[in-house]
């Protein structure tokens, strides 16, 4: 009798112990918290995050907004139906929720918790016939300080909070943004945001997130850059923005891209010149949405980029570009560089960038560098027998320059047009390929000749548009049939659609008979001002990174400044496609075992971010005027690209600019430095060795430069300092007092005041 009572606890404590497990496990009415070193979220029962806490203070800190922050949506671009999540539950044992959507998906997702971040996968998705694109929130903060567009981030930099929520992609298939971006590009714009109200309060006429044109008529970018106020921002992307109350919310999806899609686009809106335009986006098999995965962080925002972002980068082993030693991102190496740009000598030039403590040149007194796989990266000859660089004791190929650059530890590069095909080239003619993008394709209604100019199409579908996303060049508007490219300009509204102002055999490609039904290629094309060429399609554009990377091996070129960066978007797979082309590059490198390729760009993205060492735009008093120190005193140049760097914690610029001629003075070099070491800034300096030679201060100023450099890199600035550099009203002098001490003086009515010893950081 004793033993079967004995046996009967034993079965109902065993029952009981069972289902306490089961309804921890999985319970539709449970809340979960989730902790990491610094952060802690709130998930509740219908799957959304209502609760965002710094945890590093007592009490906790909030920053959850009051509108609920979805953990995973779904979305349908053929109907522009979104699907948000109704419930959820968690298996801590799977460490997974599965999540529960009106339309009868499911979602599989898995949370991970890590010491500094949360890590979250969509492992599955049921019933997602009718779901093209998932998306990773929107996660709404109370944060109404920075927001980074690029890399998704909402930063408050004051003192009394300093604290930083953000989210980054983990595989490239996970893209900045959200659902409902056409292209998956964010369109090139300004929005209103006062990062600090009381500071920098709105006038009546604007209100937080209202969203306006940039200047200028869409072509000239100097012009684009309008609005001086600090409360209009220019927007790089859209990983991160501001609702009405000027809160941060932050956004990423993955995409469905096996499949064509049909977009309609433009990469800067609101201006006619810039219209619209219909794509047909090229399917890539393979590539869905399943596996996307990001990291999910919040911390201190002082210590954000080095203790957790870099964290982040090197546990989920992301790009990781380092040089001397320290990451990319890491503001201790965020070094200038020398633009070479008057004149062809170069007798001095290596020794005067050595002597200043610069670790790249860029050539850039020859034309744009135009992709032509033709000569397989030997851009001077198998032999490199064209020697374009002028030397007084014999001239020089790229191959021979960048040796001898290379030895002191300075790279050589030039300045190119990414991936456009000129004319001439091999992809582009006279025997164009195959592979090029196709914005839309039609047939060809009826047979042609060589000599016809009749060229019908079964549908108009769009052929009317002029080509492109930005300028639409009426000289690039043409099409290709087989072999051959063929310009015109606009199509008939009836039946026969026949094409009109036809040019056969354009670009020297050769006219040719084509037959009815052959395909009409509706060529994507460039822009012009010399960046004319034709897009690859996302085929030829991984085979054209490989051989950037074969030509920065073979000639010693590692330093490339890729204008028109913007032209990895046109395949309509925008940010995907960035970082598909510099996956590639940089693998192909590492397979060369090429140590470190450093590069700069007309545009900064969520696709470039993790590669991209600066971003040396623009120039001389469009960025940073230093003689009324101000950041673009004739447009805003400065202070937009400087408001967008920063918040996205990559190093501002001041464009190409403070040249070294007989006016230099030793005082502007250090205002400059202080400058970008306090803001967190890069440049290329223009260097023409005449302009040089004129200067009597050149010395001086060369040990200036150095001085300023060393201790940057030794990581000796302090965060207290660098406010007091960053302030322009301020005048100051270094002295290197040996390799790892220096003293900072404030220069006051030129004099040298208020030492204070600045200190190599350790492991600097």
């Amino acid at each position: 009798m004793n033993k079967s009572i004995s046996e009967l606890k034993i079965i109902l404590i065993t029952f009981f112990s069972g289902l306490l497990l089961l309804l921890v496990c999985f319970s539709a009415q449970a809340q979960w918290d989730f902790k990491t070193s610094y952060f802690k979220i709130h998930i509740d029962n219908k799957g959304y995050i209502t609760g965002m806490k710094n945890s590093t203070v007592i009490p906790n800190r909030e920053f959850a907004a009051d509108k609920p922050s979805p953990l995973l949506s779904l979305y349908n671009y053929k109907t522009g139906n979104y699907f948000y999540p109704e419930k959820a539950t968690y298996s801590i044992s799977d460490k997974h929720f599965t999540i529960e959507y009106p339309n009868g998906s499911v979602a599989s997702v898995r949370l991970e918790t890590l010491p500094k971040y949360f890590r979250l996968t969509l492992l599955s998705l049921s019933n997602r016939e009718k779901i093209t694109d998932i998306q990773w929130g929107s996660y709404y903060t109370s944060i109404t300080n920075l927001f980074g567009e690029v890399i998704g981030v909402a930063r408050d930099t004051s003192d009394a909070v300093n604290y930083a929520i953000g989210v980054l992609a983990l595989n490239d298939i996970t893209t900045g943004g959200t659902s409902t971006t056409q292209g998956d590009a964010a369109p090139f714009q300004y929005i209103v945001h006062s990062p600090d109200k009381n500071r920098y309060p709105l006038p009546d006429s604007l209100h937080e997130a209202q969203l306006f044109s940039i200047g200028g008529d869409g072509i000239s970018d100097v012009a684009f850059y309008s609005h001086p106020e600090t409360y209009f921002r220019i927007l790089y992307g859209n990983s991160a923005t501001v609702d009405k109350k000027g809160q941060v919310l932050i956004t990423y999806h993955a995409l469905d891209r096996r499949e064509k899609r049909d977009i309609v686009f433009s990469l800067i809106p609101f201006m006619p010149v810039n219209s619209p335009n219909h794509q047909q986006v090229q399917p890539l098999p393979g590539v869905d949405f399943i596996g996307s995965s990001i990291a999910l962080w919040g911390s201190p925002d002082s210590t954000a980029l080095l203790d957790v972002i870099q964290n982040i980068v090197i546990s989920e082993k992301l790009p990781y570009p380092k040089v001397n030693g320290k990451w990319i991102k890491d503001p201790a190496r965020y070094q200038p560089d020398a633009l070479v740009t008057d004149g062809n000598k170069y007798d001095s030039i290596v020794s005067y960038v050595s002597q200043m403590g610069f670790k790249a040149i860029e050539t850039g007194v020859y034309p744009f560098f135009k992709v032509d796989r033709a000569n397989q990266g030997y851009i001077d000859g198998k032999n490199f027998e064209i020697k374009p660089f002028h030397f007084t004791s014999g001239n020089k190929s790229h191959k021979e320059f960048s040796d001898l650059a290379n030895l002191h530890g300075i790279l050589i590069g030039r300045h190119n047009i990414t991936t456009a095909l000129a004319p001439g080239t091999k992809d582009a003619g006279p025997i164009p390929a195959d592979s090029v993008c196709c914005q839309q394709k039609q047939i060809l209604a009826n047979r042609i000749s060589a000599t016809d100019t009749l060229i019908a199409a079964n549908n108009p579908g769009y052929l009317d548009e002029i080509s492109g996303w930005e300028g639409h060049a009426k000289s690039l508007n043409m099409i290709k049939i087989g072999k051959e490219l063929i310009h015109y300009s606009g199509v008939s509204k009836t039946v026969p659609y026949n094409l009109q102002h036809v040019k056969r055999g354009y670009w020297g490609t050769t006219p040719a008979d084509h037959q009815r039904g052959d395909t009409i290629c509706k060529v994507m094309a460039t822009l012009e001002y010399g960046y004319d060429g034709l897009i690859p399609d996302m085929f030829l554009q991984d085979k054209i990174a490989e051989y950037y990377a074969d030509l920065s091996s073979i000639n010693g070129l590692y330093f490339h400044d890729f204008d028109g960066e913007e032209f990895l978007f046109d395949t309509g797979h925008g940010y995907y496609g960035v970082k598909r082309f510099f996956r590639k590059m940089f693998e192909r490198a590492e397979q060369l075992k090429i140590p470190y390729l450093r590069f700069t760009g007309a545009t900064l993205s969520e696709g470039s971010w993790h590669y991209q060492s600066v971003w040396n735009v623009g120039g001389g008093k469009n960025m940073y005027d230093a003689q009324t120190r101000k950041w673009g005193s004739t447009t805003s140049e400065g202070k937009d690209i400087r408001d967008a760097a920063v918040s996205n914690y990559f190093p501002a610029t001041f464009g190409s600019n403070f040249t070294i001629d007989s006016t230099s003075t030793v005082e502007l070099y250090e205002h400059v430095e202080a400058i970008s070491v306090g803001v967190g800034a890069t440049w290329f300096i223009p260097l023409s060795q005449k302009s040089v030679e004129r200067c009597p201060n050149k010395q001086a100023i060369f040990k200036t430069l150095r001085t300023w450099e060393n201790a940057r890199a030794a990581n000796a600035f302090t965060r207290s300092i660098k406010k007091q550099l960053a302030d322009p009203a301020n005048n100051w002098r270094l002295v290197e007092v040996n390799s790892d001490n220096w003293k900072l003086y404030r220069m006051v009515n030129e004099k040298m005041t208020n030492p204070v010893t600045l200190v190599r950081a350790k492991g600097y």
